[in-house]
């Protein structure tokens, strides 16, 4: 009587605690099927619990382009492979997407059985139009902008770098600045800038 009680109160805990978190967290069952929708997830897709408990996650409410690699997160999840940090977007009940940074953690039962999957997520796709209005604003310049990784290999090359170079983004993208294009006399003061 008295441990399935506190059981139960642990239990109603835990769910209230899920409800009331200001992320976005979302739990399926083993075949793939919503058990789990919190507040922050119904903010987030405009869809209720209601709308959404019992229904498979992936084929109704993930893009068509990421079905097959969300579907391989949650059956890592279900296998005890756990998955943080996976960016995926999600259907909304307007129809837009709204990108997702997910952990996908494995759930398990009070015998260690595991149960399904719950995420936790955080909208990020304020953070992703940002970046792409970045990637504009370089491309648009009207100044020449390129950007090399750690190992000196361009991974930024705008429209003003091409007409002024005459080099495509394709003919200079992971490629090493200073080996390929940079002239031999100026090679160690310029490798001197980036080092």
């Amino acid at each position: 009587g008295q441990d399935i009680t506190a059981r139960m109160a642990q239990e109603q805990e835990y769910a209230r605690l899920i409800d009331t978190a200001n992320a976005p967290i979302f739990g399926i069952g083993v075949h793939g099927r919503v058990n789990v929708w919190n507040k922050s997830a119904t903010n987030l897709t405009g869809f209720t619990s209601e709308d959404v408990m019992g229904r498979h996650l992936v084929n109704e409410f993930i893009t068509e382009d990421y079905k097959e690699r969300v579907q391989e997160v949650f059956r890592n999840a279900l296998n005890g492979v756990e998955t943080a940090n996976f960016e995926f977007p999600l259907v909304t009940k307007p129809g837009t997407r709204v990108e997702v940074l997910l952990n996908a953690t494995t759930r398990r039962d009070e015998k260690n059985r595991v149960i399904g999957v719950v995420g936790i997520g955080q909208d990020i796709t304020a953070r992703i139009n940002q970046e792409q209005e970045y990637a504009r604003l370089i491309d648009a310049a009207n100044a020449p902008i390129f950007g090399i990784d750690v190992e000196g290999s361009v991974n930024v090359w705008n429209q003003c770098a091409i007409r002024l170079t005459g080099f495509d983004a394709g003919d200079v993208m992971g490629k090493h600045l200073v080996n390929e294009f940079i002239t031999d006399d100026y090679k160690a003061s310029v490798q001197g800038v980036f080092t």
